[in-house]
């Protein structure tokens, strides 16, 4: 498929943060794509191209053009993907918004920022570092943390519990109404309905 400036042209642009291939798909570290997919799938896209070093689809959401990207860089060079699509799309910064899972909120917590620090993510670390900026939006999805003695990668790179993943599904479909509110009324209407 050839893509031109046309084809690509969007108004906003919302980034899954994941790791690509069947192994990872259910794992906590591909919540951001898990969100996307749920955009997706309530917005009717049925095609994605391989684009900015990932998976692109476009879909019209209330009149607006909106891109949808999952990086297939893995989560620690994320920042490679979203920063050639930002400097393709000569997209203003406050027009993207970067879906992730925090370890560090609660199972099923969510939380909207307009900028601030990597919080420890290397997905996010790469992003910011990729951008030259802590300005990016973010919807950070809690996963909760690891139990004792179990390592952080060993516990992001694991499938939620049977137990967990009613919370998760639920979490998932309300961080995609967050992103439907910040698409039509902004961050901070965003905010104060879903940081709770």
């Amino acid at each position: 498929m050839l893509w031109n400036r046309c084809d690509e042209w969007v108004e906003r642009l919302v980034v899954g943060i994941g790791n690509p291939g069947p192994e990872y798909a259910d794992t906590r570290h591909n919540v951001g794509f898990s969100v996307v997919d749920e955009l997706a799938r309530r917005w009717g896209v049925t095609r994605w191209g391989a684009r900015f070093h990932g998976l692109w689809a476009i879909a019209v959401v209330n009149g607006r053009r909106v891109g949808l990207l999952k990086p297939l860089t893995f989560v620690n060079l994320s920042g490679r993907s979203v920063q050639a699509a930002v400097h393709r799309l000569a997209l203003p910064l406050d027009q993207l918004l970067v879906i992730l899972d925090d370890a560090a909120l609660p199972l099923g917590k969510l939380r909207l920022r307009p900028k601030g620090s990597d919080g420890g993510h290397k997905g996010l670390r790469s992003v910011l570092q990729a951008l030259g900026t802590d300005a990016v939006p973010r919807l950070r999805v809690g996963i909760g943390a690891p139990p004792p003695g179990v390592d952080l990668v060993e516990f992001v790179l694991s499938p939620f519990a049977p137990e967990e993943r009613p919370v998760i599904a639920d979490a998932v479909v309300r961080a995609a109404d967050a992103v439907e509110v910040w698409l039509t009324e902004g961050i901070e209407a965003a905010m104060q309905r879903f940081n709770r």
